[in-house]
């Protein structure tokens, strides 16, 4: 074993000399919970687990420190066989069923007439920094992905509007910017990521393009699995977009922000994985018990798999250092017909950051460039598991979910008993296509839940996140201020044990003030002031049935929050209908609820209650749109019986006249007894609204469908005086 800025490399060598038929020890410093020292400010020794990234000296360090995360992987799995197999050797089957049924019982529990003068954009979690989505607008075109294909709508006039052009995009086009004559469009290629050994979100199949994680609550933000490619197009004409580059990733998409020309994405690669490795000897019977009846005995079971992991070894000795990087073939289209193509990694090895955590195996990388430059893209490389993004116009950050592991070290940083940790990698980003720099990291107690649990303030982050699962009593949850002193994120103060029992559902900033929303039968919507980061405190409290899942800034002095009401069972609460509310928080200590409307009962749905991208709130005329399957006739714990509309809902949303229906845009005929086909039974966090998107421009709407865009004047919703179909070339 070598020691090299901070991080242990575990040579192969050292590790083809383990004991026989014994699974990898850490060194005696890992072993007792503590690391090698590492180069911290001041030159203090840290115990245990450290969020910090180290950066690597050579290819050499990259292969090491991932080869040896590779190897004590498959000793892991390899030793819990072998523990299998001994217990196989000593027992006979009757002995072994005996034994499992006792654990088994223990383990139960442009122009001005082609241009709206006012329209509605992707609705962003901060101004001025755009995010990816599958439809775009600029008030004259409509710009959407749908059935593989790059679709220009000519949107304005809105009655009058029709398909331009479309133009077809390799795999699964799931996302895209539009800025001035170009678009950047993300897609999934069929070709899945390098795969690794047991990994969630490495996928196959089909992509889904419903299925991505966007709320947080019960899913990962881990990428598709799938490849990544980007197609630049040339749209200086609207009704010829023309092919100009194409970049092709080893990796998945997980996540992007653009600021006015600089486009940053994350990429997120599998852990690593070398093939053949074997797990089970070919001498042993496949079977989960008796090879005590077969004539094995433990000595003989313990030297096959030693045999298997000495195997195993020399492959991963074997593996090329090439294979483990992060790379991308760019593709120019010159015109003429001419083709330029460059690959290779995106970053050398000696400007890749590695963890000091046990469960990083693989890589993810911020990708860089301007658009309308030829520049090659840039890239900063570290060593991390995918998670939540959240971005502003100078920083890009990270925050990724920890499971404690029993046999690894944890975050010393972290209170006795804590299970559930994030850590938070910070970028600085840089203009003009450059690399982002990587600046810090840091570590806080509790799972984070999405992107608008974070925020950034005068250089300071301000992080929301649950410690524990309901309904254990001791869950809770915290709202950390963290900033940057060297290379690490240094906890300034914190709210803690906020809302015990109940877990965070939905959270919102607004410069120096924070918004939290936690539920288990009632909706507590905690005002916290945060304008002494050092001091931070909870200045009022809201109490209202059900809960909020997204809150949106309708002005300085009220929230729009979307979610689902609830039926009160005592120990805990239905979720029913969705729920609208109008919510007034210009005093601080005292926020009260000005208008509610409730749409539907249990089983409705809404895209926009788990993805903000589909909440349209046009500020400009007081106009509310969401997506929505209206459900009726259910009560309690029972759904729905029949699915009543279909379509897009609009409201007029003032502070003094609150909800105000405006009608809907219908694009599904509403259920009958004779037509039933199941469209109610929608749990709250899987949102399945026929309707994905909308776009107002002026006093028209566009509901947008992945087969379809209804146009429609705000004066007769439900009669669209235009169809676009979205099939086809």
């Amino acid at each position: 074993m070598r020691i090299s800025r901070g991080i242990t490399v575990l040579t192969l060598t050292s590790l083809a000399a383990w004991p026989l038929g014994c699974a990898w020890q850490p060194p005696a410093d890992e072993a007792s919970g503590e690391d090698a020292p590492s180069e911290e400010a001041g030159g203090q020794e840290r115990d245990g687990a450290s969020p910090e990234l180290v950066r690597a000296d050579s290819c050499e360090d990259v292969a090491a420190n991932l080869k040896g995360r590779l190897v004590h992987a498959m000793e892991t799995r390899l030793q819990a066989n072998l523990d299998e197999a001994l217990l196989a050797a000593t027992h006979s089957c009757e002995q072994y069923g005996e034994e499992e049924e006792e654990e088994e019982e223990e383990e139960e529990e442009e122009e001005a007439d082609a241009t709206a003068s006012e329209y509605s954009e992707t609705n962003t979690q901060v101004a001025d920094v755009d995010e990816a989505d599958f439809v775009k607008n600029d008030g004259g075109y409509l710009y959407v992905l749908a059935d593989g294909r790059f679709r220009v709508l000519d949107a304005w006039p809105a009655a009058e509007a029709h398909a331009l052009s479309s133009f077809p995009i390799q795999g699964t086009p799931r996302r895209m910017y539009v800025y001035a004559d170009t678009a950047v469009i993300y897609s999934s290629l069929d070709e899945s990521a390098q795969p690794s050994l047991g990994d969630p979100w490495s996928g196959g199949g089909a992509v889904d393009l419903d299925s991505e994680c966007t709320y947080g609550y019960d899913c990962e933000f881990a990428g598709d699995g799938r490849k990544l490619q980007i197609t630049v197009l040339d749209l200086a004409d609207r009704a010829k977009p023309r092919l100009k580059r194409e970049l092709v990733f080893n990796g998945s998409y997980l996540n992007s922000r653009r600021i006015e020309r600089d486009v940053h994405t994350a990429v997120v690669f599998p852990e690593f994985d070398v093939s053949n490795l074997s797990y089970w000897p070919d001498e042993l019977p496949p079977v989960g018990c008796g090879l005590k009846d077969h004539g094995f005995t433990p000595y003989e079971v313990q030297e096959l798999f030693e045999e298997v992991r000495l195997a195993n070894l020399k492959l991963i000795e074997k593996t090329p250092v090439s294979g483990l990087l992060p790379s991308v073939r760019d593709t120019r289209y010159v015109k003429g017909g001419g083709l330029k193509v460059t690959q290779g990694p995106l970053s050398d090895c000696d400007d890749v950051y590695l963890a000091q955590t046990g469960d990083a195996r693989g890589f993810l990388s911020l990708v860089s460039f301007a658009i309308g430059e030829e520049a090659p893209m840039a890239a900063r490389t570290i060593m991390s598991r995918p998670g939540a993004v959240y971005g502003s116009k100078d920083s890009f950050y990270v925050a990724v979910r920890h499971e404690r592991d029993p046999n690894a070290a944890w975050f010393s940083e972290l209170e006795e008993g804590v299970e559930q940790a994030t850590t938070i990698h910070k970028f600085a980003l840089e203009p003009g296509g450059a690399a982002a720099e990587y600046a810090a990291s840091g570590v806080v107690k509790g799972r984070v839940l999405n992107q608008f649990a974070m925020d950034e303030r005068h250089g300071a982050l301000r992080i929301a996140t649950t410690t524990g699962y309901l309904p254990d009593e001791k869950v809770h949850s915290t709202v950390s201020i963290l900033s940057e002193h060297g290379n690490e994120l240094v906890e300034l103060g914190r709210v803690d044990n906020l809302a015990p029992t109940e877990d965070i559902r939905s959270v919102r900033f607004r410069g120096d003030i924070g918004f939290v929303v936690t539920f288990k039968k009632t909706d507590p919507l905690f005002v916290l002031d945060l304008s002494d980061p050092g001091a931070p405190s909870v200045k009022g409290e809201l109490k209202i049935p059900g809960f909020s899942t997204y809150m949106h800034l309708m002005d300085e002095d009220h929230l729009l929050t979307m979610g689902y009401d609830a039926d009160d069972q005592g120990d805990f609460a239905w979720f029913q209908g969705i729920q609208l509310q109008v919510i007034d928080v210009t005093d601080l200590a005292n926020p009260h609820v000005l208008d509610k409307e409730v749409i539907g009962t249990r089983g409705s749905t809404s895209d926009a209650a788990t993805d903000h991208l589909a909440f349209t709130y046009f500020k400009a005329r007081d106009l509310l749109a969401v997506p929505m399957t209206i459900c009726q006739g259910g009560q309690g714990g029972q759904y729905g019986d029949l699915m009543t509309f279909s379509g897009l809902l609009v409201y007029r949303v003032t502070v003094d006249g609150g909800f105000v229906p405006l009608g809907g845009v219908p694009h599904e005929e509403p259920e009958t007894p004779n037509t039933y086909s199941g469209k109610c039974s929608n749990w709250w966090t899987d949102s399945n609204s026929k309707v994905k998107r909308s776009v107002f421009m002026e006093d028209w709407v566009f509901s947008i469908a992945r087969d379809r865009v209804n146009v429609a004047h705000l004066d007769d919703l439900a009669h669209p005086a235009a169809s676009i179909p979205l099939t086809g070339h």
